[in-house]
């Protein structure tokens, strides 16, 4: 059994969301590496020859369309960073202000457009997928912007900002409505003076299921909340075939997906991190990219010469 099959398999029934890693020194990669390259050229090589590529995208990357990331010093929506509010604890204290702030970044990303990074993954799966090769986006942004750029194979492991789950029945459904209910209509400002709305509990989001009206909670995984388990087994099942692994966009830090890469790294296939800076993880990959990801992954991702257009 590989390195990452047994790491992996324990990860899909024990991945929780959070800042820390599992304690359990078995689940932790301990392979470092010399200083990664940053040669565009050595990557290309290995980008021309791969035939599963997987790419693994953070915060970073939608970043540079707008979105706020509500973590590090300014990252704050009123009093509160996300660890405050993306909790179902916070949810069973006051569900209005949960609600007020998820409707606040539902509206904001109703605004918000793919950026080139977005474009270029997409972009790069429609084209290889006519050559019979394969590109999944694996990636822990909630904001759809990578489906709003005609992404396809995409595996969003902590949710969407634009599904809801009730608490009462369990049922998923999609949700677009702006507002998502009269209640939260002009609520949601993140400006620190702001007082709460306190909207009553029944005037909250309810679900539409005949015969329940339960109290709806977006469908996103919460700090501390475990992964959905079938999306993790998509995940595993593709770093397993994958030839090349790209990590955009995040800081590898939110765990599980944090492993995700390093597991990769340690069976020998190819790592390229693209990134602001330098994270935890760099130097177990082979590449590093800093810079813009708009900037560094378009030409990363562009078509080789070697490439034969039908």
């Amino acid at each position: 059994m590989s390195l990452f099959q047994f790491t992996s398999r324990r990860l899909v029934s024990q991945a929780y969301c959070g800042l820390k890693p599992p304690s359990s020194k078995k689940q932790r990669i301990c392979l470092e590496m010399a200083r990664p390259n940053s040669n565009m050229a050595d990557f290309r090589e290995v980008f021309a020859k791969a035939k599963h590529i997987a790419i693994i995208t953070g915060a970073g990357v939608s970043a540079e369309s707008g979105v706020p990331t509500f973590r590090g010093a300014g990252g704050y929506w009123r009093k509160w960073q996300a660890q405050d509010l993306a909790t179902p604890e916070a949810f069973a204290r006051n569900s209005s202000r949960v609600w007020e702030f998820y409707h606040y970044r539902r509206e904001l990303m109703l605004s918000k457009q793919p950026n080139p990074a977005h474009i270029a993954i997409a972009e790069c799966e429609a084209r290889l997928s006519k050559q019979g090769r394969s590109v999944v986006v694996i990636t822990q942004n909630i904001d759809e912007l990578h489906r709003k750029a005609g992404t396809k194979h995409l595996l969003e492991i902590h949710g969407s900002l634009f599904k809801t789950r009730c608490t009462s029945c369990g049922n998923v459904a999609k949700n677009y409505k702006s507002p998502i209910c009269p209640a939260l209509a002009g609520k949601g400002a993140p400006d620190p003076e702001i007082e709460d709305a306190k909207i009553p509990v029944e005037n909250l989001p309810r679900c539409e299921e005949q015969g329940c009206n339960g109290l709806l909670r977006p469908h996103v995984v919460w700090f501390g909340e475990t992964l959905n388990s079938d999306i993790l087994t998509e995940v595993e099942n593709e770093l397993e075939i994958c030839d090349l692994c790209l990590v955009v966009g995040t800081s590898s830090v939110v765990y599980p997906a944090a492993m995700f890469a390093p597991q990769v790294s340690a069976r020998g296939v190819p790592v390229a991190e693209f990134n602001m800076q330098a994270t935890p993880a760099t130097n177990r990959f082979r590449f590093h990219f800093p810079g813009p990801c708009g900037t560094t992954l378009p030409p990363a991702l562009a078509r080789h010469e070697t490439e034969i257009i039908s």
